[in-house]
């Protein structure tokens, strides 16, 4: 497959992750091994940024920025939950690939954004524009089901597992069979978040938080969760209870959402299931309850980040560029997946954007105990490697350091876009 000459162009979308600009700094530094890659290009703010040409020149930044790139949370080139809502859009996208003479095009999201690059990848095919398109997956809540995990999923439950056992020790002083904690983690349709914290209990030691977890996988049952606290309550100083927010009734209702609010996607907005939980052992066992809530602090903790997640990050960036320049591969998603070892190794793969599957990956049901509200083994050894290792962090005056992007503007070169 022979090389394609000319320029490529990365961009960042849906919600951040730890590691994120880990596979931003794999793309940058692959693209510049290669000779036929002549510029390497930024979007603002996603593919927001490609419909209104916001373009920087990612080889002008220094090496040491590009470094800590991968230590740095947020996403360096800004984000968006936009995606192509009219044929204009696609085609005001490869008028900029054109423009700019974009012959490969790297977009790190999640299951809708890959849907969104599969079809800007058969309009370029159409129109015999020659280039290729690649998605490089990315979410903390791991619903990808076409890789076997996402980068930025280890580091936010080594970040959730590391925050129960400091919530366990605080816990531990403060009760007397009479106090309730709750801990409430992001997760819509998943438990993938919640169930990592099951990392929290050592070996041997089952009694150890978080004592309950719940799912947005299983029901949601008032009377079943009292008597569970209850029952943690009878030899434990403390209950810890870690829930998904994402938790439902028996009616397949959210148990916190939000009336008529919903976000970008039309997803509906949810109010807070650590809240409502509170009020239920409140009610119903007059001990004292707190709740608190991760949200954006957990998967923007970079000081709790995965060593071995930001290297898969890196290593799904690096993957893309290769795929795309030496092996000629358009319209796929690079995914990660686990060697046939003795010992945890990861490697990569592709697969077609078009066989992503828009639906998110359940926790399968075996990893669940048939009490509902913890972990079995299996789920403990498939993730347990997710974990591991640290991030060296830059710290200045006792504070960590974060990359900025110098963002060096790309002159546009065509007519304003009404989006």
């Amino acid at each position: 497959m022979s090389e394609l000459e000319g320029n490529c162009l990365v961009c960042q979308s849906g919600g951040p992750t730890a590691v994120i600009n880990a596979s931003l700094a794999g793309v940058i530094e692959e693209a510049l091994n290669h000779e036929c890659i002549e510029e390497i290009y930024g979007g603002l703010n996603g593919v927001v940024g490609v419909l209104n040409e916001d373009l920087v020149d990612l080889a002008a930044e220094s090496q040491q920025v590009i470094r800590l790139l991968k230590s740095t949370p947020g996403s360096a080139l800004g984000t968006c939950r936009y995606t192509f809502k009219k044929e204009e859009d696609l085609e005001r996208a490869l008028e900029v690939f054109k423009a700019h003479d974009i012959r490969y095009f790297f977009y790190i999201g999640d299951s809708e954004s890959m849907a969104m690059i599969d079809k800007l990848d058969e309009l370029a095919k159409s129109e015999g524009y020659e280039m290729r398109i690649l998605g490089i997956p990315k979410t903390i809540n791991n619903d990808i089901s076409a890789t076997d995990h996402t980068p930025g999923y280890g580091s936010m439950i080594k970040h959730v597992a590391t925050t129960v056992r400091e919530m366990a020790a605080d816990n531990e002083s403060i009760g007397k069979g009479d106090y309730v904690s709750i801990l409430e983690v992001q997760g819509r349709n998943s438990g993938w978040i919640a169930a990592g914290s099951a990392l929290a209990k050592r070996r041997d030691h089952p009694h150890d938080a978080p004592h309950i977890i719940l799912l947005p996988e299983v029901v949601f049952n008032p009377e079943k969760f009292i008597a569970d606290v209850q029952k943690v309550l009878a030899r434990e100083k403390f209950c810890l209870v870690v829930t998904g927010e994402g938790l439902v009734d028996m009616n397949g209702n959210y148990v916190s959402a939000k009336a008529s609010s919903s976000d970008a996607f039309g997803h509906v907005q949810l109010g807070g299931a650590g809240e409502f939980l509170r009020g239920v052992i409140e009610a119903n066992l007059g001990v004292s309850a707190r709740s608190c809530k991760l949200g954006v602090a957990g998967r923007a903790a970079a000081h709790n980040a995965s060593q071995a997640d930001s290297d898969e990050a890196y290593l799904a960036g690096s993957a893309a560029v290769i795929q795309a320049v030496e092996n000629g591969k358009s319209g796929k998603m690079i995914t990660l997946q686990r060697a046939e070892a003795d010992s945890y190794k990861c490697e990569t793969g592709w697969v077609d954007l078009a066989d992503v599957p828009a639906t998110s990956k359940q926790l399968p049901a075996d990893w669940i105990n048939d009490d509902g509200v913890s972990m079995n083994f299996p789920f403990v050894k498939y993730a347990t490697p997710l974990i591991q290792g640290e991030v060296p962090i830059v710290w200045e005056n006792g504070l960590p350091v974060f990359a900025k992007l110098k963002g060096a503007r790309v002159d546009k070169v065509l007519a304003a876009y009404e989006m």
